[in-house]
């Protein structure tokens, strides 16, 4: 099964066909259907490990401010409690927590509204642990490798330019240079499959100004880690949808295998 990671952008994709929407339709018709799909979202990002394990989670409306008709979007895909305690099985002997609260978050749903509308493919959801390094980020992710063999879809949606604080909110097609030249460096590392590099770009020093605007804060950036990681020697790597919107947010997404 291939990996894939999408740069999500704004919950108003869920419900227009535009470029971005469209770009995510094109790759699902390439896409075998995956028997359950574990998703790496920004918006699941606290302290520890933990995935959804309810036979039915919930559409999460975790934002404000939009229109009434996307917070009456509901996407009802079922859970797969057998997914999450194989996920735990990968990831022993680290403690990860049954979640029996937290459902699909419009990191998620936004996405798998266009991927697969049906809503008939069940969904677990992996927390991200925001204690973490982005390195460990990384090394965990390569556990997760054998549910490919599973037919398991890895989903990662994120962003990787994403500052909220510096968007251009009069134009949709505007590009800050410092979010282009992060954006080409992101980029490069993918086409080259330097996992390495990608984890340097996280945990960029400081002083490199570049990455401190892109990456203001991890949550955003770490999801696609985990989908770089799955690369195997020999797999193809395949990036689409790649520019920048309102100036600071980077649609890029890439897939692997």
């Amino acid at each position: 099964m291939p990996a894939l990671f999408v740069g999500h952008g704004t919950p108003m994709n869920t419900l227009e066909r535009n470029v971005n929407s469209r770009a995510w339709r094109d790759i699902a018709a390439e896409l075998p259907r995956p028997g359950a799909i574990l998703a790496i979202s920004a918006h699941w990002y606290g302290p520890g490990l933990a995935v959804t394990a309810s036979d039915q989670p919930a559409t999460l409306h975790d934002f404000r401010g939009f229109p009434r008709e996307l917070f009456e979007f509901r996407y009802p895909a079922p859970g797969d409690p057998t997914l999450a305690e194989r996920v735990a099985a990968l990831l022993a002997p680290l403690p990860v927590d049954s979640d029996l609260e937290w459902g699909l978050d419009h990191g998620t749903w936004s996405v798998l509204a266009h991927l697969f509308p049906g809503a008939d493919i069940p969904v677990v959801h992996l927390r991200l642990d925001s204690t973490r390094p982005p390195a460990w980020h990384a090394d965990l992710a390569r556990r997760l490798a054998p549910l490919r063999e599973e037919g398991v879809l890895l989903l990662g949606s994120g962003n990787a330019v994403h500052n909220l604080r510096r968007m251009d909110l009069a134009s949709a097609e505007s590009t800050f240079a410092w979010a282009d030249r992060f954006n080409t460096r992101v980029r490069e590392a993918l086409l080259g499959m330097d996992v390495d590099a990608l984890v340097g770009l996280a945990a960029a020093d400081i002083a490199d100004e570049d990455a401190r605007l892109a990456v203001p804060t991890p949550e955003h950036y770490l999801p696609l880690l985990y989908i770089a990681a799955q690369w195997r020697e020999g797999e193809a790597v395949r990036l689409f949808n790649d520019r920048i919107e309102y100036g600071s947010i980077g649609m890029l997404c890439c897939r692997v295998g």
